[in-house]
């Protein structure tokens, strides 16, 4: 073998280990997050929960046949004649994509680990073979998702939440009706996630269910893990609460508050309109409407950390849990191809003695090893900064909470996918834990961060592209 082309083989593999380690210090927030921010799961479970699953997801179930050009973004015929310069640009993709994810996971930025890769290959693609060389529409659709992800999945896990407000916290007695939803709630969370895995997390495997049969194959699993959580909750002791507590929760639905506010307000105007004579009456009218307000206020702080809503919390501890490993094994089983993909490209045509350039490539076990190392160990080393912002920056998570901003990324995921729309899963679950947040109100969410993050998801596509061409001309100096 060349020298030359050992080399290039050899850079290949660290530079796709290092693509593979910001997809572990970034993209694993998409899974753990909201579990580390809810309290569901310690740091360090959720670290080794993580690092178990997305390697297997990689490895198990990972493409063993990977695009060379991630999404068709680049006509790989541009480079037909000139294999050379493909593996090169292919290095200089790998390593400015892993730069742009080491610097966003410095500052805490969930960004698109996909969209990184995209925007480094459209930078050296654009740079030897022109603007033209560019499939400009597939961009453009990456923008779309800009938009369609955050958006869907916040409108998603907004009425997720409130439904679960309204079914079971403003419920007199909570713990109960947690008890009758909870098969509910069982089926449909393995339902969705069901699909997520055969549409996202086993697709590489070729199962080749038709849509109906994975709707049968869903609800099976559904309505067995249902019959156990109605098995497993009839454990729950609801303990007797005294008639005057159930008065007293009367007092803590947040609608009642609201009421009262307005008619504070409403009761200040007419203060200032009425004759004099009338000023004292409307004062005593505001006076007994504050406190009215004030007790109201008084007693949902109370009751929100009473024993039975503490349960509700623990029983959903369970549920976020477990559509958190779900999402950990779909991610790694396809996120992992954007660190292998170009290495596998790199690799196959160096191996072949630069003969020619394929649309795909094959990636061989000990590939698919690497790129599951490489993103536990991300995840082991800077992924605490990522799940830090996702799980305690944007807006105050709790296990129900927390989710319903899971639940409502799967369901997104299902849903834009057998639509076409094209989403990224980070964008889906930032856009869900707004949407939880904003359920609250929009004083419940730190718009500082929030602006943060969506300015990071702009640059992504440019910072990619940009980092890909100057690392494409000092490869090309050095080698």
């Amino acid at each position: 073998m060349e020298t030359h082309i050992l080399i290039l083989i050899v850079l290949a593999i660290v530079f796709g280990l290092y693509m593979a380690w910001g997809i572990g210090a970034n993209d694993v927030a998409n899974a753990m997050g909201t579990s580390v921010g809810s309290g569901a799961l310690t740091l360090k479970r959720a670290v080794i929960i993580a690092a178990v699953l997305e390697f297997s997801g990689a490895f198990l179930a990972g493409s063993h046949v990977s695009e060379t050009v991630r999404s068709g973004i680049v006509d790989p015929e541009v480079f037909a004649g000139d294999s050379t310069v493909f593996m090169i640009g292919m290095l200089a993709a790998l390593l400015g994509a892993g730069l742009w994810l080491q610097l966003a996971s410095w500052k805490g930025w969930p960004v698109s680990t996909t969209h990184s890769i995209v925007g480094a290959i459209v930078g050296f693609g654009a740079v030897y073979g022109g603007l033209e060389a560019v499939r400009w529409g597939e961009v453009g659709t990456i923008a779309v998702s800009w938009v369609i992800s955050p958006l869907l999945s916040g409108v998603i896990s907004y009425f997720i939440f409130r439904l679960v407000l309204q079914t079971i916290f403003y419920n007199n007695r909570p713990l109960q009706a947690a008890k009758r939803l909870t098969p509910l709630l069982v089926f449909c969370v393995f339902f969705i996630l069901t699909l997520t895995m055969v549409f996202k997390g086993l697709k590489n495997l070729n199962l080749d269910l038709s849509f109906p049969e994975a709707l049968a194959v869903a609800s099976a699993i559904g309505l067995a893990a249902a019959l156990i959580s109605l098995w497993l909750v009839s454990f729950v002791k609801v303990e007797p609460r005294p008639a005057a507590e159930d008065a007293a929760h009367i007092v803590t639905n947040p609608k009642l508050i609201k009421a009262l506010e307005k008619a504070a307000k409403q009761l200040e105007r007419v203060k200032l309109a009425v004759p004099d004579r009338l000023k004292d009456d409307a004062s005593v009218a505001l006076e007994e409407v504050r406190r009215l307000r004030f007790e109201a206020q008084r007693h949902y702080s109370f009751h929100t950390d009473s024993s039975d809503l503490q349960k509700v919390e623990r029983l959903f501890v369970y549920l976020q849990i477990l559509s958190a490993c779900f999402v950990a094994f779909a991610h790694g089983s396809n996120d992992v191809a954007n660190a292998i993909g170009p290495m596998s490209a790199v690799i196959s045509v160096a191996m072949e003695g630069g003969k020619s350039v394929a649309a795909k490539a094959p990636v061989p076990l000990w590939v698919l090893a690497l790129g599951g190392l490489g993103i536990v160990v991300g995840l082991a080393t800077w992924g605490w900064r990522v799940i830090e912002t996702v799980g305690r920056r944007i807006t105050e998570l709790t296990p129900t909470r927390g989710f319903c901003a899971e639940f409502g990324t799967a369901t997104t995921i299902v849903l834009a996918t057998k639509l076409g729309l094209p989403i990224s899963t980070t964008h889906t679950l930032v856009g869900a834990v707004l949407g939880v947040g904003l359920a609250r109100g929009i004083g419940a969410v730190n718009l500082v961060t929030v602006r943060d993050i969506i300015l990071s998801w702009i640059i992504t596509l440019p910072a990619g592209a940009v980092l890909a061409i100057l690392c494409y001309y000092v490869l090309r100096m050095l080698i």
